[in-house]
């Protein structure tokens, strides 16, 4: 009887399903409770503030006063500062407002989408995400209150007040709808990011040597002790929490297009700005937290704890959001050329051939081009690949609101309205300061409050001390 013919089983050899293993952690291995609550609460109550903390907060800082020169000078010598004229009614300000807005997308993504999916390797990255989309929001929302001029007037009519003056608001204008949208959408996402923070705050106020620190963590952790009931509640909150973020992640980017896709300025006045704006707000809100966490994991030493998996994780959603960013331009090229609309077809040119054009092809080399690299998984698992990546494509999302906003305003329907448009040193000093501000109360928040969730993470220890053959 012949022997029957030998099957080929495509196994990996042992030393390479290890690897495959140690490469899908979301821990490294050897970390227990007690070791993953030491290593992140030393970040904060460590008494030595490490020189290389003190460098970057003076840096953020030192850009923080470009901010405030901005700010004087908006307000001493007048809106016209920031370059702002006829045709180009809005430049830096709203550009640099809708990446403000954008970047501060993936944090909400993170923390309440990913949760509510059950996407556990969000719990490394989560708790830095939600803190920068507080201080993304906290940068955007300088813009539109200091465009107003006078913000200490103007500021007060684009608020819901009771009607005592019989003069309401207009509820009409896409530019109202922003502030409901940005002030629900900075709320939620401030309890959210709270709420998550009181357990970790009561592990800090228990493991504080100076009394002043424990009564601040002790006052910020309400009362917490880590009762079953304490739990319960704490964990209906949080979920309650996280579904009402779920569709402000969607809404706020879609009612800040409605800022564009309302008018009927060409380029402007199309359906697709709703869903290619959110697509690009998550691309650009992931990119920034690539930009933060590869560095943050290398001087704090947090490799076991924000591992390649993090990375190469966040870098397929960078490439996908990328992917769908693509399709949107497509889509505005498209549009223009099937519509047979004179000038839609003629802003389309404008973009690609006009005296924006080197704006336009840089966005495109960016957003499109460059993270394609990232299918290849050699560069999609190379720190220093993703960093730079991460760069160009923040880097590309600002061209791609510049080209949107200063195209289509500078050449319109009226050949003798045309005029071209730059941004002035006040708009550049605005817009970096800005990023001082950012960085400035990053550093502020690294320093004294856990930057990775404690509790989460110790969730994940008993995955991570799982026997190998049980792994397999």
């Amino acid at each position: 009887m012949a022997s029957p013919a030998p099957q080929h089983h495509h196994h990996k050899r042992p030393d390479e399903r290890t690897h495959q293993a140690e490469a899908d952690r979301l821990i490294a291995p050897g970390h227990d409770f007690g070791t993953v609550t030491d290593t992140i609460s030393k970040i904060v109550l460590q008494r030595q503030t490490p020189k290389g903390w003190w460098l970057g907060f003076a840096f953020g800082f030192c850009l923080l006063q470009l901010m405030l020169y901005a700010i004087g000078n908006l307000l001493f010598v007048g809106i016209g500062t920031w370059g702002v004229t006829i045709p180009v009614g809005w430049g830096f300000d709203i550009i640099n407002f809708v990446w403000w807005i954008g970047i501060g997308h993936a944090g909400t993504l993170i923390s309440a989408i990913l949760l509510l999916l059950r996407q556990e390797w969000r719990t490394s990255i989560n708790r830095f995400a939600e803190a920068m989309t507080l201080f993304a929001v906290a940068c955007a929302g300088f813009y539109p209150i200091f465009h107003t001029g006078r913000p200490w007037i103007a500021f007060y009519w684009l608020l819901p007040y009771p009607n005592t003056m019989g003069l309401w608001p207009n509820f009409r204008s896409p530019l109202i709808w922003d502030v409901f949208a940005v002030t629900t959408y900075a709320t939620v996402s401030a309890l959210f990011w709270f709420v998550g923070l009181i357990p970790d705050l009561a592990t800090l106020r228990d493991r504080a040597k100076s009394k002043p620190w424990k009564i601040v963590y002790g006052m910020a952790a309400l009362g917490w002790r880590g009762s079953a009931r304490h739990w319960h509640n704490y964990e209906t909150a949080y979920l309650l929490l996280a579904g009402l973020a779920t569709p402000l992640v969607v809404s706020v980017h879609t009612v800040v297009s409605f800022d564009f896709a309302t008018g009927i300025v060409p380029g402007w006045h199309a359906t697709i700005f709703p869903p290619y704006f959110v697509a690009g707000a998550i691309y650009a809100g992931f990119a920034m937290v690539l930009t933060l966490s590869i560095p943050l994991r290398k001087f704090y030493g947090l490799e076991d704890f924000i591992t390649m998996k993090h990375l190469e994780n966040m870098a397929k959603v960078m490439m996908a959001t990328g992917l769908i960013v693509g399709y949107g331009y497509m889509m505005e090229a498209f549009f223009a050329w099937y519509s047979s609309n004179t000038y839609e077809e003629f802003m389309i040119k404008n973009r690609m051939f006009g005296p924006y054009a080197l704006s336009y092809w840089a966005l495109i080399l960016c957003n499109v081009v460059a993270p394609n690299l990232l299918w290849i998984k050699n560069l999609r698992t190379n720190v220093t690949v993703l960093f730079l990546m991460s760069f160009v494509v923040s880097v590309g999302m600002w061209l791609e609101r510049f080209v949107i906003i200063v195209t289509s305003l500078s050449r319109d329907y009226l050949p003798s309205s045309w005029g071209l448009y730059a941004g002035t040193h006040v708009d550049w000093a605005a817009f970096i300061g800005t990023i001082g501000l950012f960085i400035t109360l990053l550093f502020l928040f690294v320093r004294f409050l856990p930057a990775i969730s404690i509790f989460e993470m110790r969730t994940l220890v008993p995955a991570a001390e799982m026997p190998e053959e049980e792994e397999k």
